[in-house]
């Protein structure tokens, strides 16, 4: 076990099926302390909201106490490192970084003032693809496309785990997709509205995203529209730590349509992905990122999924989830993203506390 403690794999029911003999018995209820404890000391969720530990170190964070200071020549190498990361790597990076953004509002503001027509659409593609690849070129990039017969198709849904706010530019660095989010303000929201004058991107105001009713009715639109662009979503809503596949919402799986579903995994040896959006802002963030030495990561796509006869969305939603935590080596959890910031509601506390007062009544007799 890599973790702090090393749990049973036996589930819950098969071991209180056999603590029990004949009738209840009060050492029954060390079972239930032995797991509160350990949930103390290690649950599942809140581990996966921090920077994933390092079997050794990588010359940017010392991520064990015991790769502190090991030797005066390895702190010497950390230091040339951090001159060749500060004041040779990010000038170059933030230099590209910005020829990047600043041609992509450009150049969809230039294409956006076109007819609709197939040369409209395939400058756009051609702007957001280029764009896409000088700021995948400004974060030194490494990326390892798999499987690329099953490339997310016009009409579909592409969905995928979520580690960063760089995923989109890591899968529109090798083709197009709309994108689905709420309207910003400041550089972001001038991005935005740049870009969806050239290219079907699906923005919300705030108000719109809390009608569910309308999101969907706006997505089923779109997808019905076989000559758009795949649309690109996160089914998890925030950013999971390169680790895990958390729980998917439902309402991606309820629009209909074929969904593609995709695999994303960084290597964190070369510079940690995953946002923690609790702990830093998105400019910290960045700046973490293009002092790293690269951001090294695989895709793999995978073959398209079909919403089964008799099969609901949440059932969908798992069953994707599944697939991609598999080809992605990633831990599927059950857990809603949401516990990032949220604590858990009152009625899965009471649903939990149902499920184990049935187990122990049908396992033995309380008196």
């Amino acid at each position: 076990s890599q973790g702090i403690i090393e749990r049973d794999e036996t589930t819950m029911e098969k071991e209180i099926a056999g603590l029990h003999r004949v009738d209840f018995e009060f050492s029954d209820i060390f079972y239930f302390c032995r797991k509160g404890f350990e949930a103390i000391v290690e649950d599942e969720v809140t581990q996966r909201f921090s920077s994933e530990e390092l079997v050794s170190w990588n010359l940017l964070t010392r991520t064990n106490v015991n790769f502190h200071y090991v030797s005066l020549w390895l702190t010497v190498v950390w230091g040339v490192g951090v001159v060749v990361r500060y004041c040779f790597l990010l000038p170059l990076r933030f230099t590209l970084a910005a020829i990047g953004i600043t041609s992509m509002i450009v150049g969809t503001t230039v294409v956006g003032q076109l007819p609709n027509s197939s040369v409209k659409s395939y400058l756009s593609e051609l702007v957001h693809l280029t764009c896409s690849r000088i700021l995948v070129r400004a974060l030194s990039g490494t990326i390892h496309y798999h499987n690329k017969e099953n490339k997310p198709q016009k009409g579909g849904i592409c969905v995928a785990n979520h580690t960063s706010p760089i995923d989109a530019i890591i899968l529109t660095n090798d083709g197009c997709y709309a994108m689905v989010g709420q309207v910003h303000g400041g550089l972001m929201g001038v991005i935005q509205r740049a870009t969806v004058k050239a290219c079907p991107h699906v923005w919300f105001e705030r108000s719109e995203v809390k009608d569910r009713h309308l999101v969907t009715k706006r997505l089923r639109e779109h997808v019905a529209d076989k000559s758009k662009l795949p649309i690109l979503i996160f089914p998890e809503g925030t950013c999971i730590n390169n680790t895990s596949v958390m729980m998917f919402k439902k309402g991606s799986f309820e629009i209909g349509g074929t969904i593609y579903p995709v695999a994303i995994k960084y290597d964190p040896q070369f510079g940690d992905a995953f946002w923690n959006s609790s702990k830093y802002n998105i400019v910290s963030y960045l700046l973490r990122i293009m002092t790293s030495w690269a951001i090294v990561c695989d895709v793999w796509y995978m073959p398209p999924m079909v919403r089964k006869e008799g099969e609901d969305a949440v059932q969908f939603a798992n069953r994707v989830r599944s697939a991609i935590a598999q080809q992605g080596g990633l831990t599927e959890l059950p857990w809603d993203g949401g516990l990032k910031r949220a604590k858990v509601k009152d009625t899965f506390r009471e649903e939990q506390q149902k499920n184990y007062s049935k187990m122990l009544v049908r396992n033995g007799s309380v008196g």
